[in-house]
């Protein structure tokens, strides 16, 4: 018998290998020791995060990965809470 996926669950399986990869080559290349690696490596993370968005980008416009828009005051506590942290530097 073959299962079928739906779009859905094929798109949130890549984002999260997207999102998994990306957290990877990351942690890789804050470890390389020769600039050469490191310079690879940080490009095959570029690449992913292109990746990671056209796989966010297709989900958000099919519907699959709603993204409502933020509260006013939420964003103006975000703003406040960071110029905090900035002055404190």
């Amino acid at each position: 018998m073959q299962e079928i996926y739906t779009d859905k669950e094929i798109l949130t399986d890549a984002l999260s290998a997207e999102k998994a990869a990306t957290g990877n080559y990351n942690t890789f290349a804050n470890e390389c020791v020769h600039d050469n690696v490191r310079n690879a490596i940080l490009h095959c993370l570029e690449q992913e995060h292109s990746i990671q968005v056209d796989v966010f980008n297709m989900m958000h416009a099919r519907g699959l990965y709603p993204t409502p828009a933020a509260e006013q005051q939420k964003i103006d506590d975000a703003k406040q809470k960071f110029a905090q942290c900035v002055k404190n530097i």
